[in-house]
């Protein structure tokens, strides 16, 4: 499975949870409570990821940064959730900036925000 399929099935299954009781299910419990608990999640996630990453430095093992990551992205997944938005919408955001230097991308958006 490639990582746009994965991406696709993950945003459906957490679509399909929306509608689900609390009961069912850890992430159908997790939009029941509202967006500020899924917020808290994503920060939580932020700070073991932040913290996986400074441990990765130490000892030059990653498995735990991996699955730190992945915790933080599946729970950015939910929030995007919440608001209806597809994984595949960050996907073509990140493939339309592919080829844009970071900071012309950066100048780019100070310049239509005002």
């Amino acid at each position: 499975m490639n990582t746009n399929d994965v991406l696709a099935e993950l945003g459906r299954i957490l679509a399909e949870r929306k509608q689900a009781s609390p009961d069912s299910s850890y992430v159908a419990s997790l939009y029941h409570k509202g967006l500020d608990k899924i917020l808290k999640k994503v920060g939580e996630e932020c700070t073991e990821t932040v913290m996986a990453a400074k441990d990765a430095q130490v000892d030059g093992q990653t498995e735990h940064l991996i699955y730190e990551t992945a915790d933080l992205w599946f729970h950015t997944l939910v929030m995007l959730g919440h608001f209806n938005v597809p994984p595949e919408a960050v996907v073509t955001e990140l493939a339309r900036r592919l080829h844009i230097s970071g900071h012309a991308e950066k100048a780019a958006r100070s310049t239509t925000a005002e």
